[in-house]
């Protein structure tokens, strides 16, 4: 773990850090729908191709962007690739589409979000979860994802 932080020059959010530092890294039970939850930088089966990760850098979101109905945005739009890619590394995914993130850095550092190719969100809303909760409502099955 401590490789892969001075690799991606970030420091992983607690408590998903000393949870793959202790616990386990990647598990095929999980909150994440599709393979359950992914080894630190492994990407699941069907993420985009759409560059190099660099979850050091900042990530570019601080509310929910729903990109699919915003008109300023075209097909090609590299803010689209910077939520995507930076600032965050991958969870794991749902039906194949949708992906969750853990924020690594800015200001909503810790964050668990979901993204897919309509835009992307905060889980389970303004309020998001952290790791910790994150996996706790999968659990206990209380607020789940819907």
């Amino acid at each position: 773990m401590a490789d892969w932080e001075r690799e991606n020059g970030v420091v992983l959010p607690e408590p998903y850090r000393t949870f793959i530092a202790e616990i386990s890294n990647g598990s095929s039970l999980g909150p994440a729908g599709d393979g359950g939850l992914q080894p630190l930088g492994w990407l699941p089966d069907g993420w985009p191709d759409l560059g190099p990760r660099q979850p050091g850098e900042p990530f570019p979101l601080e509310a929910a962007w729903p990109w699919e109905d915003d008109e300023s945005v075209g097909p090609e739009d590299p803010r689209i690739d910077a939520a995507f890619n930076k600032g965050s590394i991958v969870l794991g995914s749902e039906d194949g589409l949708s992906f969750w993130l853990l924020l690594t850095t800015g200001p909503r550092r810790g964050e668990v979000w979901m993204i897919a190719d309509v835009g992307a969100i905060p889980a389970p809303g303004d309020q998001a979860w952290g790791f910790k909760e994150w996996v706790q409502c999968w659990h206990t099955g209380n607020d789940w994802w819907d």
